[in-house]
């Protein structure tokens, strides 16, 4: 984890520790909130012990609220904007008041951070939309989004990675190529229905995808089968195979089109192709279409560039079962997972 100086040194400046604007730093980036055991486990032993507590000092500069939640307990939301904007973050919509389920979720993927510190996190929505935009050439309409509407603007805006689940890039395991590292957190109470939706939500991304890592976090193990089956059929499946068949179709009804054969398009066909038109777009499709010209005796030729342009993924699957940071279950993964020390399926699997 990259936190520039000028932000710790903000944070500084404010009244707190070096150690204490770091954990501030990070609260406000990844979740929002946090409990006492947290800053506790994450500080350590040291002589700045003997200084007052960062919860006494959050209540008394105004930067911090106190709350407590059935079957949550005492929970410190940092709500200050002078916080956030000091590092950057005073769009983030961590500082506004959220349900008891979505805390939940925070203080899970808090407790994850925590215990996974050396990955590079791609912190921001900006940050995400750069990377997969700028850096790997996606298309922006390609990225999970939806229409939100906050107090600082007046229309619905369309935000982009709105979950703000720890996407990262893990070089953990010492390779020259980072693994990317996408991830679902479950505080315990989410249905398959949910993480189905959220899978859904970043199909277009993942078609675009050679290889990434996908992580399903959560307090408990109960979920992690049914997630890796979830994960196995709606992404795991051989993406490949699929988009070839697709490719064809839409190559042979825009062959129509372009010739004004229209009496060989219905209806449906039409407006799968209108659709086409907007999800096939970029350098890899136009090479292909250049080398595309319909007859069988090329279709086999055509074929062997496009396993050329599209090569077998590289898709990983694997859960993380997380204890609450400080806890005696608690430790940080050699591979970049947070890993509990109690019995646990937890496994990874390649797709």
């Amino acid at each position: 984890m990259k936190i520039a100086d000028e932000h710790i040194g903000a944070l500084q400046a404010l009244g707190y520790t070096e150690e204490e604007s770091r954990f501030l730093y990070i609260v406000a980036t990844h979740s929002g909130y946090f409990v006492p055991r947290q800053f506790v486990a994450f500080n350590g032993p040291g002589p700045e012990k003997a200084s007052p507590p960062i919860t006494e000092k959050l209540k008394k500069r105004g930067h911090a609220t106190w709350r407590e939640y059935q079957n949550l307990g005492g929970v410190y939301h940092l709500a200050s904007r002078t916080i956030y904007r000091l590092i950057d973050r005073e769009n983030l919509g961590h500082r506004l008041p959220h349900s008891a389920e979505v805390i939940r979720t925070r203080l899970v993927l808090l407790d994850f951070i925590l215990a996974n510190q050396s990955p590079d996190y791609l912190e921001t929505e900006q940050d995400k939309v750069r990377f997969f935009c700028d850096q790997l050439g996606i298309p922006q309409k390609l990225l999970p989004a939806g229409a939100s509407l906050t107090p600082w603007s007046r229309e619905p805006r369309l935000r982009y990675f709105a979950d703000k689940f720890p996407l990262y890039l893990d070089s953990s395991a010492g390779s020259s190529s980072p693994v990317l590292t996408f991830s679902f957190v479950d505080a315990g109470r989410v249905g398959p229905k949910r993480f189905a939706s959220h899978l859904n939500a970043y199909a277009p991304l993942f078609g675009r995808l050679r290889s990434f890592r996908f992580l399903y976090i959560a307090p408990c193990p109960v979920r992690f089968e049914s997630a890796r089956k979830c994960f196995s059929l709606l992404v795991g499946t051989p993406h490949e195979e699929v988009l070839l068949e697709e490719l064809e179709r839409y190559f042979e009804l825009r062959a129509a089109w372009d010739a004004k054969q229209y009496a060989k398009l219905s209806m449906d066909d039409l407006e799968w192709l209108d659709q086409a038109n907007q999800r096939f777009t970029g350098r890899d499709i136009e090479r292909l279409h250049a080398a595309w010209d319909g007859s069988d005796p090329g279709r086999e030729e055509w074929r062997r560039l496009f396993r050329e342009v599209y090569p077998p993924r590289e898709v990983e699957f694997h859960t993380c079962l997380v204890a609450p940071t400080g806890s005696k279950n608690s430790k940080a993964g050699k591979d970049g997972t947070c890993q509990s020390s109690a019995p646990s399926e937890e496994v990874g699997q390649l797709l």
